[in-house]
């Protein structure tokens, strides 16, 4: 059969990895097609740079218009990242009739309304399982291989970035400063890594994901963030002291109140399966009302894992060319659901508090907490230096209003110095 010929937009890290793949596997590749998959042409800046792998240079070009106007081309790979000009040439093949496959999370969750809507209205394929969790095959399961389940939760590590950093913390006892440093000697964070330790990158993600998992757009701005830096390696101590580990979380639910999307540093039980994910990797866990409570696992980014991604995407669109088959990545967004405001969210929490020590100081915060409804389930009180002791405590379940009440009431106390932290308690 005549070749499915590809265009990839971007020789970046992923681009890379797409390109080896393809090439290495192609005589594997083209058995499971049904035809030859080739690449055809690849968009960079600058034709003279380095790209660290042996190629063509008669395949590379700086103009898109050498892409979109060959009508031999029939996917558009775009592994160049970002919005701009991104949007604008996956929009313009889309509308060509001409298959999309894209690894960009930040357009995805930005524009996937207006994504989905043009490849609905020329019939053309749009494929996205490397926008999330890099190598770990996430998207098609929860659009195929769960789809007769009603998904309840989805509770997952999905960036690699801050797990490494919280991995670090938890089994050497570093502190975040240190921490990050090393993870961008080491090519894992960004010079400014602020998407990545201020939970931005795994927003987006989750937002994709929820999406998909409950039918009901979910943007960006729906979703609740905290971060990772005011985490400090007394707390991982104290989590390590009450049985739990902390991780970057990206937690979304069902609930009658509706969707409920959040990240943010969470304490887990020692023995959840999320607890021993650490490194750069990343899991997923899921729950349906049929299937239970499945897990997946692996690397979350990087050339190799990302490219196997986007190519499967890439054989999938090639088939849909070849075979007629339908393109079951379209959108799914077919209700439209509430999102439950984060003050209705309910959980357990962990407190730390500075205080005078004197007689009477832990009385009067328990009895703030109870003004606000909020009980205690256990209370630790460590001596700090000289008058200052340092108390530690884990609520019951209550909800998210409730908590940050009480904080404020205890917040004036004349014997709290200050809170240090608090943070969620889940998967218990």
């Amino acid at each position: 059969m005549q070749p499915v010929k590809v265009a990839l937009l971007g020789l970046g890290t992923v681009g890379r990895g797409v390109y080896r793949i393809l090439t290495g596997n192609a005589a594997n590749i083209a058995q499971r097609v049904g035809a030859p998959v080739e690449i055809s042409r690849i968009l960079v800046r600058d034709l003279t740079r380095d790209r660290g792998i042996q190629l063509d240079p008669s395949l590379l070009t700086d103009s898109y218009q050498d892409i979109i106007d060959d009508p031999e081309i029939n996917v558009i790979v775009e592994v160049m990242g970002g919005i701009h000009p991104a949007l604008d040439y996956v929009m313009d093949a889309l509308k060509r009739g001409k298959s999309v496959v894209t690894a960009n999370k930040d357009m995805i969750a930005l524009h996937g309304k207006e994504l989905f809507a043009a490849a609905g209205a020329s019939g053309a394929g749009f494929f996205f399982e490397g926008s999330v969790a890099g190598g770990i095959p996430i998207i098609r399961p929860l659009k195929q291989c769960l789809a007769a389940n009603r998904i309840q939760e989805i509770m997952g590590i999905i960036n690699g970035t801050t797990n490494y950093m919280l991995s670090k913390m938890t089994l050497e006892g570093m502190d975040f400063d240190q921490v990050l440093r090393e993870a961008q000697a080491r090519g894992y964070a960004e010079a400014d890594p602020t998407s990545d330790v201020e939970g931005l990158d795994a927003a987006r993600k989750l937002a994709i994901l929820a999406s998909i998992a409950f039918n009901s757009r979910i943007t960006l701005n729906d979703v609740y963030v905290e971060g990772i830096s005011k985490i400090t390696a007394r707390d991982i101590a104290y989590a390590r002291e009450l049985n739990y580990v902390i991780k970057l979380l990206a937690i979304a639910k069902e609930t009658p109140e509706g969707v409920e999307v959040r990240v943010h540093p969470t304490m887990i039980p020692q023995y959840h399966p999320l607890a021993s994910v650490n490194d750069v990797f990343n899991a997923i866990f899921i729950r349906g009302d049929a299937v239970g409570d499945v897990m997946f696992y692996g690397r979350g980014a990087g050339e190799l894992p990302t490219g196997s991604a986007v190519v499967a995407d890439i054989m999938d669109a090639a088939r849909h060319i070849v075979h007629r088959v339908p393109a079951f990545m379209g959108c799914t967004c077919y209700e439209e659901k509430p999102v439950k405001p984060v003050a209705l969210a309910e959980s357990k929490y962990y407190i730390r508090l500075t205080v005078s020590d004197r007689p009477g100081v832990l009385a009067s915060i328990a009895y703030a907490f109870g003004d606000k409804e909020v009980s205690l389930a256990s209370v630790i009180q460590k001596h700090t230096d000289g008058d200052r002791a340092e108390i530690v405590m884990v609520t019951h379940r209550v909800r998210e209003q409730n908590l940050q009440d009480a904080l404020r009431l205890v917040e004036c106390l004349s014997s709290v110095d200050r809170i240090d932290c608090c943070i969620r308690v889940e998967g218990e």
